[in-house]
């Protein structure tokens, strides 16, 4: 997809009025048509009433360029300095008129923050905006037939009114009725994100596996040791969690701690003993250390799994015996 959308060429009056006169008239029997969106229960007894995140930068968003202007805003807010015209070439493609969705994560990545998308539902970007997460939104201003993809950065809301508040376009603080902004958000699928500096809480909303993916994402760009802050965020809030205890665990090996990486590997394979590839890494650390007992006992663990790891796990068994 891509955004945002551009200004209109000129045409003859009389077809420019007919066509302005069709959309108006189409936008607003969809309006009508749009329901306001309902939050669960639990969702709204839990809300404050009302939320504005006021510290957020405002930058406005100039033809085809809100995708870096709202890359800017979020990652001002976490601490990045950076502006529009740093961005722009690194989300921008000229070609295509506008951002796409993956790079704006990617761009997000190089700029050392991590982009968690958020669930597409109401409760969850109203949760995320009271949590104090401006949440960088997609919208489709027009129809889906002839998209005009915009994104723009929600920063508060008013329940008993039902509006939403957001950075856009060249309007700081703009208002929309609830009802009418998830009618053009929800022809981007409800897509949307917010940008956190690693070992930040995690995502309100978030899902460990979506939480993990976005996390390893992450670390193929800026490295272990940056990523590792965001895994053990990550085990806090989930720690029940055998693959984050993993990842952990790479993450603090690759940084040079064997025994708190050691530790990591122990709570993984507790929580799934299935985990080959766990008990594989945790002998391969224990005998680095010179633990040969226990490294003997984890290798064997290893080869006793099915999978591409059994192999790996006897050579390293036949090395120590």
């Amino acid at each position: 997809m891509i955004a945002c959308h551009p200004r209109q060429r000129q045409a003859p009056l009389n077809a420019r009025l007919a066509g302005v006169l069709a959309l108006v008239l189409l936008t607003l029997i969809l309006a009508g048509c749009a329901t306001t969106p309902r939050l669960a229960e639990t969702t709204e007894r839990r809300l404050a009433r009302q939320v504005l995140l006021d510290e957020i930068p405002f930058h406005g968003q100039r033809d085809y360029q809100c995708g870096p202007a709202s890359l800017a805003m979020v990652l001002n807010a976490e601490g990045v300095d950076v502006n529009v015209d740093d961005l722009i070439p690194q989300v921008f493609l000229p070609g295509r008129e506008g951002s796409v969705q993956p790079e704006m994560l990617a761009t997000v990545r190089r700029q050392g923050r991590i982009p968690f998308p958020i669930a597409p539902t109401f409760d969850a970007l109203l949760t995320e905006i009271d949590t104090g997460h401006p949440v960088v939104v997609m919208q489709n201003l027009s129809l889906p037939a002839w998209p005009l993809w915009h994104y723009a950065v929600a920063i508060g809301y008013d329940l008993d009114a039902e509006d939403l508040i957001l950075h856009s376009g060249m309007e700081p603080g703009r208002i929309e009725s609830f009802r009418r902004f998830d009618a053009t958000w929800a022809r981007s699928n409800r897509w949307g994100f917010v940008a956190l500096t690693p070992g930040e809480a995690m995502p309100e909303t978030v899902a460990e596996l979506t939480a993990m993916e976005a996390i390893d994402a992450f670390e193929r760009v800026q490295g272990a040791s940056a990523s590792l802050p965001a895994w053990e965020s990550l085990v806090e809030r989930f720690p029940g969690s055998a693959m984050g205890h993993f990842a952990l665990g790479n993450a603090r090996q690759a940084k040079g701690d064997p025994q708190a990486a050691i530790e990591a590997y122990r709570i993984a394979v507790k929580r799934r003993p299935d985990l080959a590839a766990g008990w594989l890494n945790l002998g391969l650390v224990l005998r680095n250390q010179g633990d040969v007992t226990q490294a003997r006992e984890a290798l064997r663990r290893a080869t006793e799994l099915p999978g591409d790891w059994q192999d790996h796990a006897r050579q390293a068994l036949e090395s120590i015996r």
